[in-house]
């Protein structure tokens, strides 16, 4: 059986925000008390974290969890949307 669907949603999420954020994987895996190598596990779909860790990622992103699982991915509630025009 191929991987849930969830978890790639989860994935999906976590590295996009994650991106966003211009946070590498080790740094977000630092601030949430993780290995660098079950963040990279948790974009690719191939672990399945705990309601607990999820929490915790969340918070280091600056999303809620839900977010995290939504189909449509978050939006970037951190900044201008990459695409706009920049100010000087």
């Amino acid at each position: 059986m191929g991987m849930s669907k969830l978890r790639q949603i989860l994935g999906r999420n976590v590295r996009l925000v994650r991106k966003r954020l211009r946070l590498s994987q080790e740094a977000l895996a630092n601030e949430a008390g993780i290995d660098r190598t079950y963040v990279s596990g948790i974009e690719r779909g191939l672990r399945n974290p705990s309601i607990n860790l999820l929490e915790r990622l969340s918070a280091v992103l600056g999303v809620s969890p839900a977010d995290l699982l939504a189909e449509t991915p978050p939006a970037n509630e951190e900044g201008p949307d990459e695409s706009a025009p920049s100010g000087s």
